[in-house]
């Protein structure tokens, strides 16, 4: 009894195809993307049109499936967290193994660590259907640009207040010497400059007089 669901648009059926080596068909359908095509920072999102261009191709062992798959990917610039958008187009090529050919592709691949996670790796039909889903999502975020930018030249945030230095490439802060920065807080206040002072500034004015005469 097969696992796979045939109305799952991701889930192709090879029947008419049949297992005469060298018969092909060509395939073309869009389908909605899954929620886990992407990375942290870009992606595809979820269930926005992926178009699928696809040859499947019956050989010896199995189908081979050969494709492109076009989407819109979505994202935030890593420098200044602005909005990413651009298409994105990747090709890929997987062979599905025919489900009798297990035992032999088991037989052949026993032995080492390296030749079982071989076999883990392994894509097969189940009976006359295949699921792309595994494929393709490994073709997008293989794809995908680990560092979005918004532009090439992008100048990111300013370290002080978060301001985007693009929008203003003059944005500066004036830097304090730190030998004075302990000084500031020892500022007079707007108004208090008479407060506590005012004998000490009388004493002066009258000895001044005082010299005059």
């Amino acid at each position: 009894m097969n696992r796979l669901d045939h109305r799952d648009p991701l889930v192709f059926d090879t029947h008419e195809l049949g297992r005469r080596p060298g018969a092909m068909r060509r395939v073309t359908r869009t389908v909605e993307a899954p929620g886990d095509f992407g990375i942290d920072v870009i992606g595809v999102p979820a269930k926005s049109p992926v178009e699928l261009e696809l040859r499947l191709e019956s050989v010896v062992e199995g189908v081979l499936v050969t494709g492109t798959a076009t989407a819109r990917i979505a994202g935030e610039c890593v420098r200044c967290l602005e909005p990413v958008e651009d298409d994105l187009e990747v090709e890929f090529q997987e062979l599905y193994y025919y489900p009798e050919d297990d035992g032999r592709i088991r037989g052949a691949s026993a032995g080492s660590a390296s030749d079982e996670d071989d076999e883990d790796e392994t894509y097969r039909l189940e009976g006359d259907l295949f699921d792309l889903q595994s494929v393709l999502r490994d073709a997008v975020v293989l794809a995908l640009p680990l560092q979005p930018v918004c532009q090439d030249d992008c100048l990111g945030l300013c370290s002080e207040c978060g301001a985007r230095l693009s929008d203003d490439p003059d944005h500066h802060h004036d830097a304090v010497d730190p030998r004075w920065a302990a000084l500031q807080g020892l500022s007079a206040a707007p108004g208090d400059e008479g407060d506590g002072n005012d004998e000490d500034s009388g004493a002066r004015e009258g000895a001044a007089e005082n010299q005059e005469k």
